[in-house]
């Protein structure tokens, strides 16, 4: 314990610092925080990862858009889903088991 103490530094410095330091540590965790939130929801995907990710054919994922089941964004003749639209579609459709 001894060497311990005799090993600690101490430095002095301003409020001012501290305070803009505590600040600046704040906005970074915020800006991470949004960050996770976006990459969570915002995520998309390219439409020939959905039938994958759905377990259905081409086809059938062609289908649904056609019918408008699906939100989905297109430019050009790309195609992409967000990833929160897939998840917001499969509860819409999921099916309950009896109790």
């Amino acid at each position: 314990m001894k060497n311990e103490i005799n090993n600690l530094k101490v430095a002095v410095v301003p409020q001012e610092f501290l305070d803009r330091m505590e600040q600046e540590i704040l906005e970074i965790k915020q800006f991470i925080r949004k960050k996770t939130e976006e990459e969570r929801g915002g995520e998309y995907n390219e439409s020939v990862k959905v039938p994958k990710i759905l377990n259905v054919s081409r086809k059938t994922f062609q289908e649904w858009r056609n019918r408008k089941l699906l939100n989905f964004v297109q430019i050009g003749h790309k195609i992409y889903i967000k990833r929160s639209d897939l998840e917001d579609f499969m509860e819409a459709h999921k099916i309950y088991a009896k109790n």
